[in-house]
């Protein structure tokens, strides 16, 4: 089976998960903004990371169509974000958000914890974030997601873990394993 690992990062998560799982299954690793239906064509499954900005998967529906263009078998997505793992509420908002009903179905997906690297953030994006900071701020009885979202976006952080990829790559090796 042929993986291929293509990714969207603006601040360096993304990028860096994806190179761990390629890595790990032995996959061709490529930036979203080289990828076409046609070379998705040579490929048996297609992995698409991409960061969340505003809780939407940044170039999700671009990789999508171009998938559905391919003649590649298997889709399988993830995202990456500050949000830590364990805040499972939010993250299935995420899913609910990107993804329609038949979507959450049919494509595995998967989510990593990364961080926040204001130093690697557009003007845009780092003025949105601060702005996010400063309303969170002010807003009177928040609670613990709040709370913790608040002191989060304060400033960079990294949380990203190899831990956080094994469940895609145990998929996407179980998808190997029923090939043969």
């Amino acid at each position: 089976m042929k993986a291929l690992i293509i990714y969207k990062s603006k601040t360096g998560f993304t990028k860096w998960y994806a190179e761990f799982i390629a890595k790990e299954v032995d996959g061709n690793l490529m930036d979203f903004k080289e990828v076409t239906a046609e070379i998705m064509s040579g490929y048996d499954v297609v992995v698409y990371g991409g960061g969340l900005y505003a809780g939407m998967i940044n170039g999700y529906k671009k990789a999508k169509e171009m998938f559905e263009k391919s003649s590649a078998n298997r889709f399988i997505l993830f995202a990456t974000g500050g949000t830590p793992n364990e805040a499972t509420k939010e993250i299935e908002e995420v899913w609910k958000n990107n993804l329609s009903a038949e979507e959450l179905q049919a494509i595995p997906h998967f989510y990593m914890q990364g961080g926040i690297c204001y130093e690697k953030m557009s003007f845009s994006n780092r003025t949105i974030m601060k702005m996010m900071s400063k309303v969170l701020d002010k807003k009177k009885d928040k609670d613990s997601t709040e709370e913790g979202f608040a002191q989060a976006i304060k400033s960079s952080y990294d949380i990203t873990s190899s831990e956080y990829a094994k469940p895609l790559i145990k998929c996407l090796l179980e998808g190997i394993q029923h090939r043969h």
